[in-house]
C-alpha cells in the first residue's frame, strides 16, 4: 500500500503572542492554508480559553487541520493530515508558517496507512 494519507505535525515557537491569542486571526489562518492546500472545507470550530490560548479544528473533506496555541510561550502545536493524493499538506505548512512568524519550527511528516512507516508499543 502507498498509504492512505500524509500527517504533518508542526511546532511553531516563538511566535508573536498577539496572534496566537486571536480566534480570528487563527480561524482565517487554518480555514486559508486548507483552500490553499486544495482542501474542502466541512465545517469550523474554534474556541478561545481563559486568560490565553485558542484550540481549533478545521474538517476537510480529505481530513483535518487542528491547532491549540500558548501565546504566554509564543508556542503553537499544528496537525495537517489530509487523505489522498490531491491535497497539498506541504502548501498548508508553508503558509503557516509565513503568517505565524515562528523563529523556530519543528516538523514530522507521516504517511498514515503506511505500516512500515508506524511504530507500534502496546504500553503507549
Amino acid at each position: 500500500m502507498k498509504g492512505l494519507g500524509t500527517h504533518i505535525l508542526a511546532e511553531f515557537i516563538d511566535c508573536d503572542s498577539h496572534l496566537l491569542n486571536s480566534p480570528q486571526f487563527i480561524k482565517e489562518l487554518l480555514e486559508t492554508a486548507a483552500l490553499k492546500a486544495g482542501a474542502t472545507i466541512i465545517e469550523s470550530f474554534f474556541h478561545q480559553f481563559n486568560p490565553h490560548g485558542v484550540s481549533g479544528i478545521v474538517v476537510i473533506a480529505e481530513s483535518h487541520l487542528s491547532i491549540h496555541t500558548w501565546p504566554e510561550f509564543g508556542f503553537a502545536a499544528v496537525d495537517i493530515f489530509t487523505c489522498g493524493q490531491r491535497v497539498k499538506p506541504e502548501i498548508a505548512f508553508e503558509y503557516m508558517k509565513e503568517k505565524l512568524k515562528a523563529q523556530k519550527v519543528v516538523t514530522k511528516k507521516l504517511i498514515r496507512g503506511d505500516s512500515k512507516f508506524l511504530v507500534f508499543n502496546k504500553n503507549f
